[in-house]
This record gives C-alpha cells, sequence and structure tokens, in this order.
C-alpha cells in the first residue's frame, strides 16, 4: 500500500514528492514522458518575491534559503516602466516590488532602447532573479527518490475509485493502491477531483503565451532586468541572447496542452512596442502554458472538507516555482501533524474555506 500517491510531475507534484517521502512510501505519477512538461517547464522563471497574494508572498520569502542552499538562482533585477502621463501607476507599483525609482538617462544606461518620447517613469528591483527551474525540478525529484519515492512518468490517470483503506487508481499502464491521494495536477486539478468523487472549488487554467525575438538592435541583452509596465499588461525578458516578450494574458482555457494564439501575442507586442526605440519585426518563436488559479488567486493546500485522505496542492498561479520549496515544507508539516513556521497562512491556503 502507497502511503501518498500524487498525480501531477510539474514543480508543486515534485517537489511535494520530495517533502512527503519521508513520511511513507511516496509514488508520483506523470502523464507525460518528463516532468515539469507543461506549466512547470513553461515559465519565466523569475524569483520576485513581492509577486503575488500576500500569503503567496510569504512563501515566497520562506523558500529564499532554499534557492541560496542549492545556487539556483542568478543576478537579473526587474524594471518597471510607465507612460509619462502615469506617475501614480508607477508610484503604486514601485512600492509593491520595491524599486528604486531611476532617471530616464539612468534607466537607458541599462536599457538602451526605452523610448524617451513614451517612457516617463523607470523603476529598478535589483533583488529579482533568475531561476534555473530545470535544476531546481531535479533537485526535488534526486531529494525524492532518494528517501525511497517511486517517479513514473507517462502515466496518465484514466481512474479513480474511493476503497475502504483509501484509494484505487487506474492508469493506463497499470493500477495503484494509496492511503492518501495528492491532488498536484495542474490544470488538471479539478478533473482529478470530479474522478475521486471530490467537488471541484473552480480552478481555472488561464493561457500565458511567449514570443522569443532577436535581441533588439543586435544589443547584448544579456545583463538587462527583466522589463514590465507597472500593470502587467506585458512582460520583456532575455533569455539566451534573445528578447521574450509576453502580453502577460490571463485568457481561461480548458486543460490542454496550450499553445500561443498569434492575435493574443501580436496584441501583446503592440503594448509592449511603444515602451521601447526597436521595432519588433519578426518573431523566431512562440510558446504559452497554463497558470492555474483557484477563485480568489490562493493557493489551495490540504485536505478536503469532504474526505481527509485527499489532498489539494493546487492553484500555484503564476508564482508555482518561486514558492514551491515553501508550499511543499507546508504541506509536509500538514500531514505530518508538526507545528509549521508559515501557520499564519493557514486560512488563506486552506481548502476549507470553499467547504459549503
Amino acid at each position: 500500500m502507497i502511503d501518498f500517491l500524487i498525480i501531477g510531475g510539474g514543480m508543486a507534484g515534485t517537489s511535494t514528492a520530495a517533502r512527503f517521502a519521508p513520511l511513507g512510501k511516496t509514488t508520483l505519477l506523470e502523464m507525460e514522458p518528463a516532468l515539469g512538461y507543461h506549466a512547470s517547464g513553461r515559465s519565466a522563471a523569475l524569483y520576485e518575491a513581492q509577486y503575488g497574494e500576500p500569503a503567496t508572498v510569504v512563501l515566497n520569502l520562506a523558500g529564499r534559503a532554499f534557492f541560496d542552499d542549492h545556487k539556483l538562482l542568478s543576478p537579473r533585477g526587474f524594471m518597471v516602466l510607465a507612460p509619462k502621463e502615469d506617475q501614480d501607476g508607477f508610484r503604486a507599483a514601485s512600492a509593491t516590488f520595491g524599486c528604486t525609482e531611476l532617471t530616464l538617462s539612468e534607466a537607458q544606461s541599462i536599457v538602451p532602447i526605452l523610448n524617451p518620447d513614451h517612457v516617463g517613469f523607470a523603476g529598478l528591483s535589483s533583488e529579482a532573479m533568475d531561476i534555473d527551474t530545470d535544476r531546481m525540478l531535479q533537485i526535488f525529484a534526486k531529494l525524492a527518490r532518494a528517501d525511497g519515492a517511486e517517479i513514473l512518468t507517462d502515466h496518465p490517470v484514466t481512474a479513480i475509485e474511493r476503497t475502504g483503506s483509501g484509494w484505487h487508481v487506474t492508469t493506463k499502464t497499470g493500477e495503484f493502491q494509496a492511503r492518501t491521494l495528492v491532488n498536484a495536477a495542474g490544470a488538471w486539478a479539478d478533473e482529478i477531483a470530479r474522478m475521486a468523487g471530490i467537488s471541484p472549488i473552480g480552478i481555472t487554467p488561464k493561457r500565458r503565451s511567449m514570443a522569443r525575438i532577436p535581441a533588439p538592435g543586435g544589443h547584448d541583452v544579456s545583463g538587462w532586468p527583466m522589463l514590465m509596465d507597472v500593470y502587467e499588461k506585458w512582460y520583456a525578458k532575455p533569455d539566451a541572447g534573445k528578447l521574450l516578450v509576453s502580453p502577460a494574458d490571463e485568457d481561461p482555457q480548458s486543460p490542454h496542452d496550450a499553445w500561443a494564439d498569434d492575435m493574443v501575442l501580436a496584441e501583446g507586442i503592440a503594448r509592449y512596442q511603444p515602451f521601447v526605440t526597436q521595432e519588433v519585426t519578426r518573431v523566431e518563436s512562440t510558446w504559452a502554458g497554463l497558470r492555474s488559479f483557484a477563485p480568489d488567486k490562493n493557493l489551495v493546500i490540504g485536505p478536503s472538507h469532504q474526505d481527509a485522505q485527499f489532498f489539494w496542492m493546487a492553484g500555484q498561479g503564476g508564482s508555482g516555482i518561486q514558492s514551491a520549496p515553501a508550499y511543499s515544507q507546508y504541506a509536509a508539516d500538514l500531514v505530518a501533524g508538526r507545528a509549521s513556521d508559515l501557520d499564519e497562512i493557514t486560512p488563506a491556503v486552506s481548502p476549507m474555506r470553499f467547504k459549503p
């Protein structure tokens, strides 16, 4: 009998496997041929601790030591930009992200393509860092396996049945018996709940699209910060000598292997364009991922009010990578029945908040 059967091999499921494995026999099922295939492998991969709901910020900050201990972060920086007529918007965004205001000349010395005819305000946070997402995922997988966890890819779940002692889960390649079922299925979290006879909680997958464009004007962009307008209507981030531009879209979708919508990307690039002097004339590649949100945009962590042996690990939204070290430890503390340094977030993340 498996103690913890985790459905979903993204960052949420894999980090949870690493934390749960010391507590009992743990198996992780991932429907794709590799871990991190969907949202976890299509992230902007930025550590910006102040991003997200208040409870998420607590998690982001609490997990910083894990990133430092494993040397997963590298300097990036984060610059917010506003047009000349929006000082109020700039002030609000700068306060949220702890940015230091720059003169336009100072901002252009960092990002030379900023358009002086449009950009009126710029602020920089040096705290934002790039995350080595792939290595992070592999570290969690290694930790899980070191404590005896089994990680099985290419195992899509086809049926779930409640038994007297727990759960009977059927996949296309095998069947599993488990005491506790952990729902870390990302965009598919509500579907897994329905299969288990648990009421869905309104997890909504939302598409986030990305376009890779050549380095503007042939500049070396490696030292540029991530750029974002103050309302997150677009952002841009250096990547392997190119620039990633996103419309920062959050279009509700059904769970699927997401792809970018050309019109949505075009609209996002049009919002980015006035802020810079270099026209976007070519897009080299595009892709999209699904970020999954609960109705209140907080994470959902803990046992279902309908069945204590069904454990939610869902709704990571846009912070699922940077908050993973902390939320997976918090989940393990819950399961082990021990006090957590993060008990303050319980009202915000508990599934009990959705109890009728």
